[in-house]
């Protein structure tokens, strides 16, 4: 990013002053601290000479990079679905795989977000687990952190009460985990659990919720809702027939958000979307050209208040494709939104 400053020609010993206070700001890179030092001012004087500087319209900054492109499509995207916040994560290499650059921002963000006294709802995924090392960790006071669906029987790494135990542990804080599995057998195994096993008064926690992080699984067999054996290929193949593009926290959805009703969705023991939307916090973090529909589908569905995705996803969403293409940056809008949460 390079930075242009064109100044209007110095008249009195304060233009000169404003001037070269100025040019060793925008133009050398020197710090307010180095600048003072340099022309014998103290720090202050230097903040209201660039001030002066910019309300004068003596200074014109021109920014060169893709970075304003990316800055671009991220305002354009809060615009169209009206999402507060927006980030994308730069991909040097579109046919790469996202998750690492969508972990670093989403650890980046998270760092400045969490505060003591909050509570905060967390799903799974891969991407949710890559992003544990690039979140500062710190003790934090009266912090509760609550995983928002059931486990998974098998040792795996992608568990749900891995994640959330892990996310607790950066920050000392009190983990709740829900003590069943994420599917059950049936709708009647579900409510046993809920009314008689106590897991009523842990989703019951959720309303009461500050942030809640989740990610949106697609409907690929490959993804982790499939590998872990809950669900199986006639699951699948069902849930895909009654319009399923992905899933949040294992609720099945549509490609406009809705959730299904279908008898997949009877059995989960998870946190509904309901319960979501009354959190005033609601961080979408998903990505992928495998992805597109399904994060478009889960910005509608939830309409989160912030989302973390890549360049490329952000590009086909806001052209309204299925981001398969070419990988180009920046065209013009159209419709669209994707999910992530028992996946990747």
């Amino acid at each position: 990013m390079s930075a242009a400053s064109h100044l209007i020609a110095p008249q009195n010993e304060a233009d000169m002053l404003r001037a070269r206070a100025v040019w060793l700001y925008y133009g050398d890179g020197r710090t307010q601290s180095e600048i003072a030092k340099q022309l014998g001012i103290n720090r202050i004087m230097v903040v209201r000479l660039l001030a002066e500087a910019r309300r004068r319209n003596e200074v014109r900054i021109t920014i060169s990079s893709a970075l304003s492109e990316l800055a671009q499509l991220e305002l354009d995207l809060e615009k169209r679905f009206g999402i507060s916040r927006v980030i994308l994560a730069p991909s040097s290499d579109p046919e790469g795989d996202p998750i690492p650059v969508i972990a670093a921002a989403a650890g980046a963000y998270l760092s400045n977000e969490i505060r003591s006294g909050m509570t905060i709802g967390v799903g799974w995924g891969r991407t949710l687990y890559a992003s544990l090392p690039f979140i500062s960790a710190s003790a934090l006071e009266n912090l509760k952190i609550i995983s928002l669906l059931g486990g998974i029987a098998a040792a795996r790494r992608y568990n749900p009460a891995e994640f959330a135990w892990r996310f607790a542990e950066l920050f000392q804080a009190e983990g709740y985990l829900i003590p069943a599995p994420a599917v059950v057998d049936s709708a009647d195994t579900k409510h046993a659990l809920l009314e008689r096993c106590g897991l009523a008064a842990i989703f019951e926690m959720a309303d009461k919720m500050d942030m809640a992080l989740v990610s949106v699984g697609d409907i690929d067999s490959l993804t982790t809702s499939y590998r872990t054996g809950y669900l199986s290929e006639a699951d699948r193949r069902s849930l895909v027939e009654a319009g399923a593009v992905g899933d949040v926290l294992y609720n099945f959805i549509d490609a406009q958000g809705r959730v299904l009703d279908h008898q997949v969705n009877k059995r989960i023991i998870a946190t509904d979307v309901a319960q979501i939307l009354k959190t005033p916090s609601r961080i979408l973090i998903s990505g992928g050209k495998e992805k597109v529909a399904a994060v478009r589908a889960a910005v509608h569905c939830l309409a989160p208040t912030v989302l973390i995705t890549d360049e490329q996803t952000g590009l086909a969403l806001m052209n309204g494709t299925s981001g398969s293409g070419d990988g180009s940056r920046v065209s013009n809008p159209k419709n669209g939104l994707v999910p992530e949460g028992g996946s990747d």
